[in-house]
């Protein structure tokens, strides 16, 4: 999709089920399960929606998703399904790994870091070789001494290699990594929670990560149980919601299954509301381009 001087493309990495009492948190099942896939054991279907941002100055991938390092028993756990291959993740739109400059990781739980590595004669290495893999330190800091609660929603060996091999950029708070692409920390979700923000040509968008996960989390009290700070949450999501609909920015949700993309507007109940945009802006550019 055209987006300024930008070109942005989808890449669904995965699709996986969690329990969908912890995906909404407090709010009551009557209400978060109305027009949601949820199966018999409660788990509601979700996406790894990876977002490609090309820039005159470089390609930047936002997120890896889950890899496919699992056992047969984590698959079933979580009825993970991958889309693609960890190793030529960006084959569908005719590139290769090698051809990614920078990799934008929101949080290190294994659903965001997953892809970030892969393992090629028994070594794990980065899975985007050319690339510098930015990650806040304050959230390298917490996944290294983080408590039992949140233990274990990392996975040592999707970022660790990533420091071995010399590609990893820490950084302190709200960084421009390329012209026009930002990354910008919220907390809520970790304590060092970034979302990423992008503008070109007087337009602007945001990819929510975690703290919006998907379209039926557009309300502020809707936060997820995995949230560490949920009124933090809450309190950003209000903020930045606000200025999505301001501004009219390009809102992305990282595990919507369906259309991931769209604008947000508040409706007559003063309520925000997702807009999504048409499925075949899903269709990749670089696709029609190259068949055209």
């Amino acid at each position: 999709m055209k987006f300024g001087k930008f070109n942005l493309e989808i890449v669904r990495e995965s699709s996986f089920r969690l329990d969908g009492g912890a995906m909404y948190g407090v709010v009551p099942k009557t209400l978060w399960s109305r027009g949601v896939d949820v199966d018999e054991a409660n788990r509601v279907l979700l996406n790894c929606n990876l977002l490609l941002i090309e820039t005159p100055k470089g390609r930047v991938l936002v997120e890896t998703g889950m890899g496919n390092r699992w056992s047969d028993i984590e698959k079933d756990r979580y009825q993970l399904e991958s889309l693609v291959s960890p190793d030529s993740m960006l084959n569908q739109l005719g590139l290769s790994n090698d051809e990614v400059d920078a990799v934008l990781i929101s949080h290190l739980h294994f659903d965001h870091a997953g892809g970030a590595t892969i393992e090629k004669d028994g070594v794990l290495v980065p899975a985007f070789p050319k690339a510098k893999y930015y990650v806040q330190k304050g959230e390298w800091e917490f996944a290294h001494n983080c408590n039992a609660r949140a233990r274990g929603s990392y996975r040592f060996e999707d970022f660790e290699p990533l420091l071995e091999h010399g590609v990893l950029e820490f950084v302190d708070g709200d960084k421009e990594i390329l012209p026009g692409v930002w990354l910008k920390v919220t907390g809520g979700h970790t304590s060092h929670h970034q979302v990423i923000y992008f503008e070109s040509e007087e337009q602007s968008g945001v990819y929510f990560a975690d703290i919006l996960p998907t379209a039926g989390h557009v309300q502020p009290p809707w936060v997820m149980g995995y949230d560490h700070y949920p009124l933090t949450s809450c309190d950003i999501k209000s903020e930045w919601l606000a200025k999505a609909v301001e501004e009219k920015w390009l809102v992305v949700f990282d595990h919507e299954p369906g259309i991931p993309w769209g604008h947000v507007s508040i409706n007559e109940k003063k309520k925000f509301q997702f807009e999504p945009l048409a499925a075949e802006t899903l269709q990749s550019c670089r696709r029609a381009e190259a068949t055209g």
